[in-house]
């Protein structure tokens, strides 16, 4: 900026001392002093406002390449995302489709079935399945009786097949280990040593008890004419229980005679004993 460059008359046309002329020097003389300075720092100043000016335009430029680039990663996420959703719908679609043919298969299965289901409602408890019992045991040894018209117990001294049914203490008595109804079948050897029409009664006994109606009767005519005597009773036991044969003579010469083997046919047991529970 150029200088005023007033001289003093000058100044005096318009001022009205000299001490008013004199401040007036001394204010362009400041003036003079300042105004490069602050030219300056104002042309710096309008220099640095540029620059931010030009820095905030980039920065603008920037943001709005940033915010652009942004919107196509979002667009690009969201299109994946759509397409995610889609693939996810259509398996929904396909799981469901899968889930009603089973259902429908299900039902159709259980309809074919109802019906037998709602007959065994109906149909009586099934019969628990027993246990397969048996035995067969005999004797070996002539017989005798204690005494006439005594109770006797038939004995046995071999067991010749078992399964739950067994000789027990003493060894007249035939033991079950299971419950069920057992078919007794026996088969005893009279003979009379000596003399005639000997009497023999046999019966049967459960737990020591006389089964009723269980008793036989027999009648040996002639000495050393035997008489063999079979039977089979049905008797219901509880696992435990026991049977015995139990035999009674008039006269002691009457005996359960057992004979040896000889080389054609095989020993003749005094008596034999099958067990078998009814199945």
């Amino acid at each position: 900026m150029p200088r005023l460059n007033l001289t003093r008359d000058q100044l005096a046309a318009f001022l009205q001392d000299h001490q008013q002329i004199r401040q007036f020097e001394l204010l362009f003389s400041t003036v003079d002093t300042l105004l490069p300075d602050t030219v300056t720092s104002l042309s710096i100043a309008a220099g640095n406002a540029d620059a931010r000016a030009i820095q905030a335009l980039g920065q603008i430029a920037q943001t709005a390449q940033d915010a652009a680039a942004t919107t196509a990663v979002l667009d690009a996420k969201t299109t994946l995302a759509l397409g995610q959703i889609a693939t996810l719908a259509q398996q929904i679609a396909l799981d469901l489709a899968v889930v009603e043919g089973r259902a429908t298969l299900t039902h159709d299965m259980l309809s074919s079935i109802l019906t037998p289901l709602q007959a065994l409602a109906y149909a009586p408890a099934p019969t628990p399945a027993k246990r397969t019992r048996y035995g067969q045991f005999f004797d070996t040894t002539t017989q005798t009786a204690a005494a006439i018209n005594t109770a006797t117990t038939a004995t046995f001294n071999t067991s010749d097949i078992s399964n739950g049914v067994y000789i027990g203490t003493p060894s007249s008595r035939i033991y079950v280990d299971t419950e069920a109804v057992y078919n007794f079948a026996v088969s005893m050897q009279f003979d009379s040593a000596a003399g005639a029409n000997r009497e023999v009664w046999v019966w049967m006994r459960k737990n020591g008890t006389n089964i009723a109606n269980s008793g036989m009767y027999l009648n040996i005519q002639n000495a050393n004419s035997e008489l063999l005597q079979a039977f089979n009773l049905l008797i219901d036991l509880k696992a435990g229980d026991y049977v015995e044969i139990m035999w009674e003579v008039d006269n002691l010469n009457a005996q359960m005679a057992a004979f040896a083997a000889t080389g054609v046919h095989p020993a003749i047991p005094s008596i034999i004993l099958t067990v078998t529970n009814n199945l």
